[in-house]
């Protein structure tokens, strides 16, 4: 274990499967996917059977709130107990650089840990490591629960570095012939395919040197054309309450356990915001239960700002919303009496339609509008959850991923479920662990 303090990365221990585990089996979508679609979940335990498994490790948020959480909650810590006491997972020590490959795109990326310490999800943080949209307290105490009695984690984080001249991680995939490749295997359910290699000592040695040139405070101030600005060199891109959730535990056990504990740290997948494969999708909206009349509510809300048209399909609604320019902001509307609707927001209060939006959804959910809110990846997936009876749908336009870094440093951070990066069989599966206790 090797800790690289001034650019908050430490080499970790990370744990895999021993040799002829089914990987298939072992490694599963993160957990804050398909919460509307019990039925993947059902498919999943069927595929893993009695086979040692991620799914075991970890809750999916379907199970979030229900009678079985607690019981869950208790299985889950003592199987990561059982994968520890008869090694069906084993520790090496070393960087691992990954191949993602889906939908004919491979994405790039690198596990490591980070540190803590270096790291702040409140609003208007200049830490090294930054939130890139609000964090939601009230969804970290049922995660701490988890986590807090956890000897094992496995993340499904994603952060992002902003590498333009591709000096990190691009290296390793031009010499991974000549790495030591410890995976390679099919994910389940269409999710396309994962490799890993072990990041030789010469390498790794010039993956730190490469991030350390990226947090050059004068490097910094030329890439974002800023003054005396503090350096972000790590932004969140998928997992964010679940880094604020070791961070959240790690601030209320560090006086208890000291500075040098496993606890202070996170493991961590980063990703080079440039990569070709890299794409940034749009979260949409759907609430359940309607009960009260939302085309009223929005008028009231937004008054002469707001205009509503009808458009015969799910198509014509994206196109439209879509090739929005200008000032005005269009977002997609499926379900409450109309078909499809754009929705149109003129002089917005958000620089982005994705706040304008979420602003109303906070007020109409706390007034009782509706049953609850659910965050969607995939147009196909809101457009049939939004044709529900009883239910609507918010179909929103994404943002450029080149625009994420700069943003952060000058606005803070985005609002919150503002973009994924990919749908949702394209997230991060639970493969490689670390020790926290």
């Amino acid at each position: 274990m090797k800790v690289i303090n001034d650019v908050g990365v430490l080499i970790p221990d990370i744990y895999l499967p021993r040799r002829g585990t089914n990987l298939t089996k072992w490694a599963v979508i993160a957990c804050d996917q398909f919460t509307s679609q019990p039925e993947y979940w059902q498919k999943v335990e069927q595929i893993v059977g009695d086979s040692p498994s991620t799914f075991n490790l970890t809750l999916p948020e379907v199970f979030l709130g229900s009678q079985e959480e607690p019981e869950r909650i208790q299985k889950i810590q003592a199987a990561m107990r059982t994968v520890l006491e008869e090694k069906i997972i084993e520790p090496r020590e070393g960087l691992i650089y990954v191949e993602r490959s889906v939908d004919g795109r491979t994405r790039k990326g690198l596990i490591l840990a980070l540190d803590l310490e270096h790291y702040d999800f409140a609003k208007g943080s200049s830490s090294l490591i930054r939130a890139t949209e609000g964090t939601i307290i009230e969804r970290l105490p049922p995660r701490m629960k988890i986590r807090e009695g956890a000897s094992l984690e496995f993340p499904h984080i994603l952060v992002l570095i902003d590498d333009p001249e591709r000096t990190v991680i691009e290296p390793l995939e031009a010499a991974k012939k000549d790495l030591e490749q410890i995976y390679s295997f099919d994910l389940m359910l269409g999710s396309g395919h994962l490799t890993g290699y072990h990041v030789s000592e010469k390498l790794e040695q010039q993956v730190i040197s490469a991030i350390r040139s990226l947090a050059k405070p004068e490097v910094f101030s030329a890439k974002y054309e800023v003054k005396d600005q503090p350096v972000l060199l790590f932004a969140m891109g998928d997992g964010n309450h679940s880094l604020a959730t070791a961070k959240a535990i790690w601030e209320k056990n560090k006086a208890k356990v000291g500075m040098n504990h496993p606890s202070r740290y996170a493991l961590v997948e980063i990703e080079n915001v440039h990569d070709e494969a890299l794409e940034f999708e749009p979260i949409h909206r759907v609430l359940f239960g309607l009960k009260k009349d939302l085309i009223a509510e929005m008028r009231s809300y937004f008054g002469e700002k707001f205009n509503l048209r009808t458009v015969d399909t799910a198509e014509e609604m994206i196109k439209q919303v879509d090739s929005t320019a200008g000032s005005r902001q269009s977002i997609g509307l499926i379900g409450a009496g109309q078909s499809f609707g754009v929705i149109e927001i003129s002089n917005p209060s958000s620089n982005l339609p994705v706040g304008t939006l979420q602003a109303f959804l906070d007020d109409f959910l706390k007034a009782g509008g509706a049953e609850k809110i659910d965050y969607v990846h995939g147009s196909s997936v809101t457009v049939q959850l939004g044709s529900q009876p009883g239910n609507v749908g918010y179909y929103l336009p994404g943002m450029h991923k080149s625009d994420l870094f700069k943003t952060v440093i000058l606005d803070g951070a985005l609002p919150r479920k503002t973009f994924s990066m990919g749908e949702a069989h394209e997230k991060r599966f639970y493969m490689e662990g670390r020790k926290i206790i």
